[in-house]
């Protein structure tokens, strides 16, 4: 299959449908939510816009990631929380609540922080010949990808809620299932390099895995929220939507080694997610 075909059509209509999932679970009432908790919403946030890509530019830095690799590390963690945050979130006994509140909101804030993000780190990790600016117009371009969907699911939810509950769960098995696509395809471009993408990258981005699930796990108890809320907001910045990371990589920046750290990241995720849930309840039985 022609490798342009797979970048235009394949790759956008697969996040649509991963968008879509996700909108068929949002409702007015998740935006209007931040209303009930403000202090866990702010704190998840920060977490996810400050603390995270500090991080891990500190991690790509202390690994001596090539340029690329740092690049599409750093793309990762300005990537927004995954709709795979809420299942983590409900089988950790999180709040799912504050996930899907938190997914809503840097869903949005994300069309403008990415650029700047991506584009400091493009300017310190490239040499001044590939430093190719990541452009705002495309990144809208990519997020009306994202936000129609879930326009699209957030309607259906609220004037058609038979047929989005009918629809939900074939549609999250979905989500999985191209999630997994993705990643495959992403990985077989760069199969000639795959082993030394995984040996330059894999640490830095398991360490940066965990890191980010203590992060959201510890930092909110120094503000005293719950249990409940730590954990939701340790899953929401742990699990990152690794398909608009790898799709901004290939489409925007044209660049696929810089999917590289994203496909590795998703591969990890949902193990670490998985250990770090039950952690968390043994923590909580002690």
């Amino acid at each position: 299959m022609d490798a342009t075909f797979i970048t235009t059509v394949i790759m956008p209509f697969a996040l649509g449908i991963i968008m879509l999932g996700l909108g068929l679970s949002l409702t007015v009432a998740d935006f209007q939510r931040v209303v009930e908790y403000p202090k866990a919403v702010f704190i998840g946030l920060f977490c996810q816009m400050i603390l995270l890509p500090a991080v891990c530019f500190g991690i790509a830095i202390a690994a001596g990631l090539p340029p690329v690799l740092a690049v599409g590390l750093m793309l990762l963690s300005a990537s927004p929380g995954g709709a795979m945050a809420n299942l983590y979130s409900h089988l950790a006994k999180g709040d799912v609540a504050l996930n899907v509140t938190l997914t809503a909101f840097n869903s949005l804030l994300t069309i403008f922080t990415i650029p700047l993000i991506v584009n400091f780190s493009l300017g310190y990790f490239m040499d001044s010949g590939q430093y190719i600016p990541l452009q705002f117009r495309k990144v809208v371009e990519v997020f009306m990808i994202v936000l129609i969907p879930v326009s699209i699911g957030m309607l259906l939810h609220r004037f058609a809620p038979a047929f989005a509950r009918k629809m939900e769960k074939p549609v999250k098995i979905a989500s999985v299932i191209i999630l997994a696509s993705i990643i495959i395809a992403a990985t077989l471009k760069e199969r000639a390099n795959v082993g030394t993408y995984f040996a330059q990258v894999g640490v830095a981005a398991l360490a940066f895995n965990i890191v980010s699930m203590l992060t959201g796990f510890f930092f909110p108890a120094l503000f005293r929220l719950p249990v409940k809320q730590r954990i939701s907001i340790a899953m929401e910045i742990g699990i990152h939507n690794g398909t608009l990371a790898i799709y901004i990589a290939v489409n925007a920046l044209q660049n696929s080694g810089m999917a590289m750290p994203a496909a590795i990241y998703s591969l990890m995720m949902f193990f670490t997610a998985a250990a770090f849930g039950f952690w968390v309840n043994r923590l909580k039985a002690q």
